[in-house]
């Protein structure tokens, strides 16, 4: 038997690879999934099966691109008009030798979620593992709020039976394998450890120590900003996505050939560092450092436009790729050659960002300067301490918000560290604000200097 995790950065999404014997099956397949195929070749097995946990709204799921490339099976679970794919029914078994899969209906995150266990027939008839979709997590549980307000405590609920009256006693020993690790939008804090068992979640999750009353409070009194992606990737996961068949190949373009695709209408993405791109960058871009390409690009995107990108390193091409076809964006129609230097080197017009640090901004202030100072960071940050008198908007909100922040005033953006501000920063130049500033560092390096925060 092998299990492979597979583990989708950015997104911070979990699939796994199961081969039992030579056969193979997959749970949970990414867009870009070659990966799988390699591993199946080198273990000299064949994918037959592909388990879907849930319709995901994160990402957009590879079962579809999977299935092409092997003749795979899909099953996901009934209860949703899916365009592809067999439904499953609750307690329906897959044996492959001595190993036998079994489907279990674990709704809570959606409706129609699935866990699925693996039983060794050869030591027991207990259940080795479990793959719990987004369900329960590493010290976390799935959100429920994907249906809406008036139907959060019904899925809570629902979440809290599937926890604790199918998942935990399966028993302590069982392994978890869920479908998401820390920093993903489809939980409020799951753990850094990727690692658990039933057992420990059961003494360690904070939230499994609540009874089904606390449970559906706590659940339903959360806040998760939901992306404007997430329609699209509703639609793709149910209908079925459009075929890569490979990854996009962007052209490297000369400047001159960039500048004719800008005025064709494509958009800019900068995926340099917040100072790289304050010091320069091509005006109207969208400053989108490229770690955080697959948090941000969800929120100010659109899929009916053509995407160039300038790049740090001609290297992260592969990299920008993978993160924004993941999110469902395939109209990447080439790069900066040679990046920015190239640009500039050519004398095409630049633009530039103001930059503050802590210090500056902490001097502004208190020698009375006209500034707004707009905070960007999710409500509970925001709630844990701010600036004083900072005006409060979520980054992806600032564009249907703008009425609130003035045009005649010096405008310092403020996130956690810069990235969030830089991209907010970027949005303000292309809305035509002049006076913008990004605080370097953002409230970690407010709080190091040891500045004032309010609640």
């Amino acid at each position: 038997m092998i299990i492979k995790k597979i583990k989708s950065d950015g997104l911070a999404h979990l699939s796994y690879f199961v081969g039992l014997e030579h056969e193979a099956l997959v749970i949970d397949p990414r867009r870009d999934c070659q990966v799988y195929l390699d591993m199946a070749q080198r273990e000299g097995m064949t994918i037959l099966h592909i388990f879907e946990t849930h319709r995901n709204e994160d990402y957009v799921i590879g079962s579809l691109e999977l299935a092409h490339l092997t003749g795979a099976t899909i099953y996901h679970g009934a209860g949703l008009d899916f365009k592809y794919g067999e439904p499953l029914k609750d307690g329906q078994e897959f044996r492959f030798g001595k190993t036998k899969i079994t489907a279990l209906h674990t709704p809570g995150h959606t409706d129609e979620s699935m866990s699925y266990t693996l039983t060794d027939l050869d030591t027991g008839k207990d259940p080795l593992m479990v793959f719990t979709g987004d369900a329960l997590f590493v010290g976390d549980v799935g959100r429920i709020d994907l249906y809406g307000p008036n139907e959060a405590p019904r899925m809570a609920q629902n979440l809290y039976h599937s926890i604790f009256n199918t998942l935990l006693p399966l028993g302590d020993g069982v392994l978890l394998y869920p479908a998401h690790g820390a920093g993903s939008v489809c939980g409020g804090a799951i753990s850094e450890r990727e690692e658990s068992t039933l057992g420990l979640e059961r003494r360690l999750n904070p939230i499994l120590q609540k009874d089904e009353d606390e449970f559906i409070q706590f659940k339903v009194a959360e806040h998760h900003e939901r992306p404007p992606y997430f329609r699209r990737m509703e639609q793709y996961n149910l209908n079925g996505p459009p075929l890569l068949g490979r990854l996009p190949n962007p052209t490297p373009l000369p400047p001159k050939d960039f500048q004719n695709q800008i005025e064709r209408g494509a958009v800019v993405v900068d995926t340099r560092p917040p100072p790289a791109f304050g010091g320069a960058h091509i005006a109207g871009s969208h400053s989108i450092r490229l770690k955080r390409l697959p948090a941000y690009a969800g929120w100010v995107l659109l899929y009916d436009t053509p995407l160039l990108l300038v790049l740090e390193d001609h290297r992260d091409l592969d990299t920008a790729v993978r993160y924004l076809i993941r999110l469902g964006y395939d109209q990447i129609v080439g790069y900066l050659h040679n990046g920015i230097a190239s640009w500039y080197e050519e004398a095409w017009p630049m633009d530039h960002l103001k930059l503050l640090t802590v210090q500056e901004l902490k001097d502004r202030l208190d020698s009375g300067d006209d500034l707004f100072v707009l905070d960007v960071r999710e409500t509970s940050k925001w709630d844990t301490g701010h600036i004083k008198g900072a005006h409060h908007i979520f980054a992806g909100h600032v564009e249907h918000r703008l009425d609130e922040i003035p045009s005649d005033r010096p405008s310092v953006i403020t996130c956690n560290t810069g990235n969030h501000a830089s991209l907010v920063a970027s949005i303000l130049r292309r809305e035509g604000y002049r006076d913008v500033y990004n605080l370097l560092g953002g409230m970690v390096a407010w709080q190091a200097a040891e500045f004032p925060c309010v609640k």
